[in-house]
């Protein structure tokens, strides 16, 4: 999921920003908006990006780093560094960060922007985690290897009936299991979104390997952690966490094996879809399977796991009585004909609880795109000249609090996306490299699976409220499930 797809090579954005929305923002045309020069400083050699990537790690975290030099700006656009850097890093932190919704559209016109690897900013993983390989995440769509090896029409027949199956599954292990105490989802939900997507997009299912059927989560885990640890803001255990965890990247042999274990399985299990590889998208055997895999893993496991905590942590934190109302719209929209994309299609409360929280919570915190030539780009208030070889950075959840767009910003608002300005609303609902409006094709970056991510996650809650009358969730665990009366 942006760095989020979830088919194989096809990673992409919307082309071009949406135009804005007159209904929803008063703001002058471009040719009115006064020049300004970009604000912000990015500080002395070594010091300036150090004190940045304090800030953001460990004394604000990210979404207080961002307010605060919006504050101090007076600007959505500005100068500022990132993590990773100083000391041992060969990256450039300087960014310019764009946090209003106008000018983070920029970030998805590929005829200025360019996206050869930056998918986690200057900062890029060894290879050796992909198989000595740049997989299609870190291409560019102007590179010859920009390949589309799109699995979600081939496996459209049988995703809901995994999902439904594989949710059976693991509610019925859940519920045998709460007479003793609270029952903690994390693992579960990890386990079960290993199995749906290895079957769904790899063709791969984990039943046929005890080992993976019971680790594959969690070699998963460790080879997706060792990638992106060194950008990942932690909290907890400071300054250890800066001295031992942020100040180089880590060597993939710490988890060879787990990803050689992974490559083993998707080799013996994804024949199947390796062909497709080969014969449709002139790949060679070894390109589709490390290709599969990072999208397996590093896109749709990643991106589906973090989104469906923060669908269960929503419903935890509710106190509008939500639950009831999703309950009633699931069962009069699919009581008696069942669960299908089409009658998810007609849960419009469903589909905007979803929405609203990819809003809020998106997967993928941070998207970067590096100018491909020097252009002027429009915030709300002002045009700023970018020069070509800079880079970009939208921290999403600031973006997606832009009062010129949503109206009460920070607040949940389950029924945001529904009617018509819900649906105009879309547009600049942006979570997957793009608005949820826009198209995926070759040619841009947004995430393929870009209308079958929020569709499951519809499918997630609808199965959920079909089976349970109202779930009762502590922190990360179930403390009870009321069963459904018929």
């Amino acid at each position: 999921m942006s760095a989020n797809t979830m088919a194989v090579n096809r990673i992409t954005a919307s082309s071009a920003p949406p135009p804005p929305k007159t209904s929803l923002t008063s703001q002058p045309t471009p040719t009115s908006l006064p020049l300004r020069s970009i604000p912000g400083s990015y500080g002395l050699p070594l010091l300036g990006p150090l004190v940045d990537r304090l800030n953001y790690s460990w004394f604000q975290g990210p979404q207080t780093f961002f307010k605060k030099q919006i504050e101090k700006n007076q600007s959505t656009v500005f100068r500022t560094n990132v993590p990773p850097s100083f000391p041992f890093f060969l990256v450039n932190p300087n960014v310019v960060a764009v946090l209003d919704c106008k000018s983070f559209a920029h970030m998805f016109d590929m005829e200025i922007i360019e996206k050869k690897n930056i998918l986690v900013g200057d900062f890029m993983p060894s290879t050796k985690f992909t198989g000595d390989r740049r997989v299609c995440a870190y291409l560019d769509p102007s590179e010859p290897k920009h390949q589309q090896m799109d699995m979600l029409k081939r496996s459209s027949t049988v995703w809901i009936p995994t999902l439904t199956s594989l949710l059976d599954t693991m509610w019925d292990n859940i519920e045998s299991q709460l007479a003793s105490g609270p029952v903690s989802y994390v693992v579960p939900i990890q386990k079960f979104h290993f199995a749906f997507l290895s079957r769904c997009i790899a063709g791969a299912d984990p039943q046929n390997s005890p080992d993976m059927a019971e680790n594959g989560y969690l070699y998963m885990d460790r080879w997706l952690a060792l990638q992106i640890l060194p950008t990942v803001p932690i909290n907890a255990f400071q300054p250890l966490v800066e001295i031992f965890l942020h100040s180089f990247p880590y060597p993939y042999f710490l988890v060879s094996r787990d990803y050689n274990k992974l490559y083993e399985f998707i080799q013996k299990e994804g024949k199947e879809v390796i062909e497709r590889g080969q014969t449709e998208f002139n790949l060679s055997r070894e390109d589709a399977i490390h290709n599969l895999l990072f999208t397996l893993g590093f896109n749709a496991f990643g991106g589906f796991l973090i989104f469906f905590l923060s669908l269960l942590s929503t419903l935890e934190s509710d106190k509008t009585g939500v639950q009831e109302k999703l309950r009633n719209e699931v069962r009069e929209k699919a009581g008696s004909s069942g669960l299908s994309f089409g009658t998810v299609k007609e849960m419009e409360l469903v589909q905007s609880f979803v929405y609203e929280t990819l809003r809020l919570n998106p997967p993928v915190p941070l998207q970067y795109g590096r100018a491909r030539k020097d252009f002027e780009l429009s915030s709300h208030d002002s045009v700023f000249e970018v020069k070509k070889g800079e880079l970009l950075c939208g921290f999403q959840p600031l973006v997606m609090k832009d009062p010129n767009v949503f109206d009460d910003p920070e607040t949940f608002v389950a029924d945001r996306f529904t009617k018509e300005k819900g649906k105009e609303l879309l547009n600049y609902l942006y979570w997957s490299n793009g608005p949820q409006t826009g198209e995926t094709s070759a040619s841009n970056k947004q995430c393929a699976a870009k209308d079958f991510v929020p569709l499951t996650a519809a499918l997630f809650l609808a199965h959920l409220f079909l089976r349970y009358d109202s779930v009762t969730i502590a922190g990360t665990s179930f403390s009870a499930v009321e069963k459904a009366k018929n």
